[in-house]
């Protein structure tokens, strides 16, 4: 995520309650919002002024994500390039509870004395991190991620024009007190204008997945477990920051997660990035599960600005919520839905959003057997983006949903807030 006020305009999406551009996408129906809106740099926004979260509230109708669609199957991305110096699937660093990642042929032998080379695949990497054949610096360890369970999977990568990746993600699995299963994926962003954003983003990931994981076992409503995990991640954030009061450029990040449990969608988030819904059948509508912390979404939202003239703005995408020390009046947004067929959920930071802004887009880029290889779908995300340009840190984690064992007579979303703290 780049500075706020400095990210490029012309990616954007609806904001809920908002007139949509001419040939723009539908945004969902808004359901309670409470995200406060002041960042530093754009004063006199009062505090509480909120965007109108997305959501399915009462009849879903034509446009839910699960009501049908005409219109033939779209095209899906095909699988990406191979790429010989790609470097060795790496365990993200604190997720104890992430599966050992998938084999690469193409992976460098674990990190020590005699290491292979990456790049020419012969050569031994000497302490310093260089070949001694022929010369070229091995990639670090947060350079490529990818983590795999049998229920979800994730990729991160740095991208083709940032120096480090300050993307951070967690995957994981529990069992509920019924026996059934929960799955758990989160996504966090660092922010590139505050100090030491790898950290802020691998300690919120960490810290949100512990709480969902003490919480889900125990019973917790998944929306209340939700709540607090974004709470608790907040919190080890917050704990990064200098102790003098009133630091300036305090570790920052934004978050989004998701939680399949019961024949439930759990969605969570603050800041930019997104969680996408996909069915398995195409011709059903996909959609966007959240509503960007960002300020042409506020602009939108207000009224002030139609949606072109917003996302055409060199503000556009600095955004207006985040976890920090520094973030003011932090209200997660939370929400829950009960799609009547399986499908995916795709939650991603905007180095990939940026790709593949609408639903539309992501549902065409994704493949159609991501329910089945989530891995290999996430390695497609990855690659379009970096196709695209890879301007940003880019990651994406794939969450299959196999739907209700049986039909559910009530096709209506359950969408909920949750006050602050």
């Amino acid at each position: 995520m780049t500075a706020p006020g400095w990210e490029e305009p012309g990616y954007g999406a609806p904001a809920g309650g908002a007139p949509a551009a001419p040939g723009a996408e539908p945004a969902p129906a808004p359901v309670p919002a409470g995200a406060a809106y002041s960042a530093p740099g754009y004063g006199g926004t009062p505090a509480g002024y909120g965007v109108p979260a997305p959501g399915w509230e009462g009849d879903p109708g034509p446009d839910a994500p699960w009501a049908s669609a005409a219109g033939p199957e779209e095209p899906h991305a095909a699988a990406p390039r191979e790429d010989p110096y790609a470097p060795a699937p790496q365990d993200t660093g604190g997720e104890a509870y992430a599966a050992a990642p998938q084999e690469d042929p193409y992976a460098a032998a674990p990190q020590g004395e005699g290491r292979t080379c990456v790049a020419c695949r012969a050569g031994h990497v000497d302490t310093d991190g260089y070949c001694e054949h022929c010369g070229h610096a091995q990639p670090r360890e947060r350079d490529h991620l990818e983590e795999e369970l049998c229920s979800v999977a994730a990729v991160s990568d740095r991208g083709l024009r940032h120096h480090r990746n300050e993307d951070s993600f967690a995957v994981s699995a529990t069992a509920l007190p019924d026996g059934s299963a929960a799955t758990v994926a989160i996504v966090c962003d660092g922010v590139s204008s505050a100090s030491r954003p790898d950290e802020a983003s691998a300690a919120a990931a960490g810290a949100a997945n512990e709480a969902l994981l003490e919480a889900l076992p125990r019973g917790a409503d998944p929306v209340e477990a939700m709540h607090g995990a974004i709470l608790a991640a907040a919190a080890a954030v917050t704990a990064l920051a200098p102790p003098t009061p009133g630091a300036q450029n305090a570790p920052a990040c934004t978050l989004v997660g998701a939680v399949v449990s019961g024949g439930v969608l759990t969605i969570g988030w603050v800041g930019d990035s997104r969680a996408y819904w996909v069915p398995d059948d195409r011709a059903a509508l996909a959609r966007r599960l959240t509503e960007d912390d960002s300020w042409a979404a506020q602009m939108v939202a207000a009224g002030l600005m139609g949606e072109a003239e917003a996302y055409a703005d060199i503000r556009a995408h600095a955004i207006t919520g985040w976890l920090g020390a520094d973030a003011y009046d932090l209200e997660p947004h939370t929400a829950s839905f009960r799609p009547d067929h399986p499908g995916v959920v795709v939650v991603c930071t905007d180095g990939l959003w940026n790709y593949a802004e609408s639903a539309r887009e992501m549902a065409q880029v994704l493949p159609a057997d991501a329910a089945d290889r989530p891995l290999h779908s996430a390695q497609v995300l990855v690659g379009h983006a970096l196709d695209g340009g890879g301007h940003d840190n880019i990651t994406v984690a794939v969450v299959p949903f196999a739907g209700p064992a049986q039909p559910h007579a009530q096709t209506e979303a359950e969408p909920q807030a949750r006050p602050r703290a």
